[in-house]
């Protein structure tokens, strides 16, 4: 195993970490201090805009505009940054919004095995025997989830449940459709300016203005860490990684996020988690393990 292949690694793992810690600092903020969803994400991606093409500017300013000159590459950048990174981010905090971290995390992270068919169906060719059983429990883990064994009635609202599974939905286009953009730019033009349009675009519905919410040392902290530590930090070193060990490899090592945003949650802010909630986390973060054990050397494309 080599050197970048083990950076890689580390920094998909990293990211995930950090993601987790920044989900529960989100539902802090919305459960015990009223700050609004919509304005979170929107001043999220728009401070860490400015950080990462400032980066830019002054470490490479011939590449800041690079993308915009080439039209496809354009519609690319537009097409990311709404439908992959503003909806990775909003469907995301909305879920925790709407139930709390460890259960948006973890529905979240079904999206490894819709990566996983992705690929089937781009190659043509029917998923292998690990990627079915990985299937088969990330179903049977977000069942146990979001029913808590009694399978007649959801334990969790059906907006919930909605945000949740809709941002499995956006990891999995947040972690292939920008590839093509990673291979001829740099991660902080890509992140950059994908935030940008996504912050852009949601502050029409939410002005950074229109700040709301009891604000105080905690709260000040918590958003800090959300904006430095859970968005400019990660996404930059997830499509790092993601560009060195490839879209699959990154979101199975990602993993860690649902076990770090649950163990932290119910530490820090009490969230309840019954055995069934475990039993879900587990079936789930065992997907991941089946399809790591069941996925070829070169199952996805590179980016050099």
């Amino acid at each position: 195993m080599n050197s970048r292949y083990v950076k890689g690694c580390g920094l998909a793992l990293m990211s995930a970490l950090l993601w987790g810690v920044s989900g529960v600092c989100g539902q802090f903020l919305f459960a015990q201090r009223g700050v609004n969803t919509e304005w979170l994400v929107t001043t999220r991606m728009l401070a860490a805009a400015v950080l990462m093409l400032g980066f830019v500017a002054v470490r490479a300013p011939g590449e800041l505009f690079a993308v915009w000159k080439d039209r496809k590459d354009a519609l690319r950048m537009l097409v990311f940054g709404v439908f992959g990174m503003l909806a990775v981010q909003y469907t995301y905090f909305a879920a925790i919004n709407a139930s709390n971290a460890a259960t948006a995390t973890i529905l979240q992270y079904t999206g490894p095995a819709l990566i996983v068919g992705w690929f089937a169906l781009k190659e043509r060719r029917l998923p292998r025997l690990a990627e079915w059983l990985g299937v088969a429990m990330a179903v049977a883990g977000t069942v146990f989830l979001v029913t808590h064994g009694r399978f007649g009635s959801l334990s969790i609202s059906q907006m919930a449940l909605v945000w949740g599974l809709g941002s499995a939905v956006a990891l999995a286009f947040y972690s292939i459709q920008p590839l093509s953009l990673m291979h001829r730019y740099a991660p902080p033009v890509v992140i950059g300016w994908g935030m940008l349009i996504g912050g852009v675009l949601l502050s029409l519905v939410r002005p950074p203005w229109a700040i709301a919410g009891t604000w105080d040392v905690a709260t000040i902290g918590a958003y800090a860490f959300v904006i430095v530590f859970g968005t400019l930090v990660p996404f930059y070193a997830y499509l790092t990684a993601v560009k060195i060990i490839g879209p699959q490899t990154g979101s199975l090592l990602a993993c860690a996020e649902p076990l770090s945003a649950a163990i932290i949650s119910v530490l820090w802010l009490g969230t309840r988690f019954g055995p069934f909630d475990w039993l879900g986390t587990a079936l789930i973060l065992g997907t991941v393990v089946m399809l790591t054990l069941g996925k070829p050397a070169e199952t996805s494309p590179k980016i050099e």
